[in-house]
């Protein structure tokens, strides 16, 4: 006869918050019961489930589970007494009940919303931002319903959460974004979404290495797959998502041209290949020889992972000696800049990094310091 699994619940604490601890042997039916408990939340690294203190009822979970589940809770029977922590439950239970509604709500709505923006293709990553948003703002507001929400509430979340947090102004847009794409497609509710504004813009320059910083960083690493990562980065102006879904037959090594497909906005686009690019490339390939992704995780036949390739950038600085804060999307903008140095036109430019505006584009004339360095200072006709 099969050894009946066991359930283990503990306290703990998870950023701040006092939880419970679940920890039991894999079983599809205990995962499928507590993902749908209030608060419930997988944390992988240490392998176990929790749920928040406030929305945990222990005599739910042992009806729940008992019957089929050894449950190992008397870590809390001891610390508060079982009939104690009963006994805290029930003095909540109408709180709980209309937490557990709303939860269910808002996982109901957003489950919709979210089907409702790939219907409509927008891409993964957007989805998965909103959809965060949205999480992170109905979370905060809890104890109100979805149509309870209105101008006010943003104004206070803005305030009480992103700015007290030190967050940036562009989750603050996203957060925006994301609120009027939801309300926009639902009726009935308090919030009007043209009374949303977004936060005021600001305009920071972009972030430029010198060649011989981005030299530097591509010398510093030995590993043929890390240093053909970060030189296509470089050598082609694309942003880190962009590398990762490269496939080998997106590479016109015959063209000199690189195919980017279904960027941001949906759209492709081709950039050039320099001939030193192709050579590194093949010579990659023969080593590598990927069947799908140009660039395979160590299972192979996966996308090689962002965490993994932030990992490199953060590995070559230390080698390169670079302080700097250095991110892969400097590498973009090192590009466009050097690009503009050398005399290339705006107009090409733009296409080549894939810029729905030129506006966007004419950032980097800021940051060229070609013309900036031929202007002569006043001082120097200073006589001193």
């Amino acid at each position: 006869m099969e050894e009946q699994t066991r359930i283990c619940l503990s306290k703990g604490i998870f950023q701040a918050e006092e939880v419970i601890q679940i920890v039991f042997r894999y079983d599809i039916e205990i995962i499928d019961q507590i993902k749908r408990w209030p608060s419930a939340q997988w944390i992988s690294a240490q392998r176990l489930w929790i749920i928040k203190l406030e929305a945990f009822n222990l005599e739910r979970f042992k009806n729940l589970f008992s019957q089929r589940y050894i449950i190992e809770s008397k870590e809390l029977e001891k610390e508060f007494g079982i009939s104690e922590a009963i006994s805290i439950q029930s003095r909540t239970t109408i709180k709980q009940e209309r937490s557990e509604h709303l939860a269910m709500e808002v996982a109901s709505q957003l489950s919709a919303f979210e089907i409702w923006m790939r219907s409509r293709r927008y891409s993964e990553n957007t989805i998965k931002v909103y959809c965060e948003c949205l999480r992170t703002f109905f979370r905060y507001f809890q104890s109100k319903e979805i149509s309870e929400i209105s101008e006010n509430d943003l104004i206070e979340f803005n305030t009480n959460y992103i700015l007290a947090k030190g967050y940036s102004a562009t989750l603050q847009n996203q957060v925006v974004n994301a609120l009027k794409l939801f309300y926009g497609r639902v009726s009935g509710y308090n919030l009007d979404i043209n009374k949303l504004e977004r936060p005021r813009r600001s305009h920071p320059l972009p972030n430029v290495l010198s060649k011989e910083e981005v030299g530097a960083i591509i010398k510093s690493l030995k590993n043929i797959k890390h240093r053909n990562m970060i030189s296509l980065i470089y050598s082609c102006g694309l942003r880190r998502g962009e590398l990762l879904n490269l496939k080998i037959t997106d590479i016109d090594s015959n063209r000199g041209l690189l195919i980017i497909r279904q960027a941001k906005g949906n759209k492709d686009r081709i950039v050039p290949l320099s001939t030193k690019t192709i050579v590194m490339l093949r010579e990659y390939y023969k080593i590598y020889r990927p069947k799908a992704w140009l660039f395979e995780g160590q299972n192979g036949n996966e996308q090689y992972s962002e965490r993994s390739l932030q990992l490199v950038l953060k590995h070559a600085l230390e080698l390169a000696r670079i302080k700097k804060p250095v991110t892969l999307h400097w590498l973009r903008h090192s590009y466009a800049t050097h690009l503009l140095e050398n005399g290339t036109d705006l107009r090409y430019i733009q296409e080549i990094l894939g810029h729905k505006s030129s506006r966007t584009t004419e950032i980097y004339t800021h940051v060229s310091t070609q013309s900036i360095k031929k202007i002569k200072s006043p001082f120097d006709d200073l006589e001193l």
